[in-house]
């Protein structure tokens, strides 16, 4: 499984819409600056460019995802970027959803580890994750012969 964060704008698209947001502030300075506030510019050009970091730095936290890796021995979960990776048994491997602080958590725990896995997703799609491994996890702990 590849879970990634729902992202609704390309980049493109992003590009466009700190340029409109831009020309809009510049506008609207450009008038204040007509009526005398010569700050107004000033003021637009800062504030449009923390904007445009701001929304970039967002846009690109929607680059992270986790590819989960489960076959009959192992459970793999893979975090992108930053390649960080943790293994898990699938015979002792448990999915748990955890309430927390104004959203539920989805963790695995084996041996004394716990891998929150999925923060990005929203609480539904969490709790569909949370279904779907279980499920998995069953069908490999019934063995070949039951399927």
């Amino acid at each position: 499984m590849w879970l990634k964060p729902n992202r609704s704008l390309s980049r493109r698209d992003l590009r466009r819409l700190i340029g409109v947001l831009a020309a809009l502030a510049l506008t609207t300075a450009v008038l204040g600056a007509w009526q005398g506030n010569v700050f107004a510019p000033l003021f637009a050009l800062v504030e449009s460019s923390a904007v445009a970091f701001a929304l970039g730095v967002a846009w690109r936290a929607g680059d992270r995802s986790e590819r989960i890796t489960l076959d009959e021995s192992s459970l793999e979960v893979q975090s992108l970027p930053g390649r960080r990776s943790a293994r898990f048994q699938t015979y002792w491997v448990r999915v748990r959803l955890v309430p927390g602080k104004g959203r539920d958590r989805l963790l695995l725990t084996s041996h004394g580890r716990e891998l929150e896995i999925g923060a990005f997703l929203g609480e539904e799609e969490r709790a569909e994750l949370s279904r779907k491994l279980m499920v998995l996890l069953a069908d490999i702990h019934r063995g070949p012969q039951r399927r």
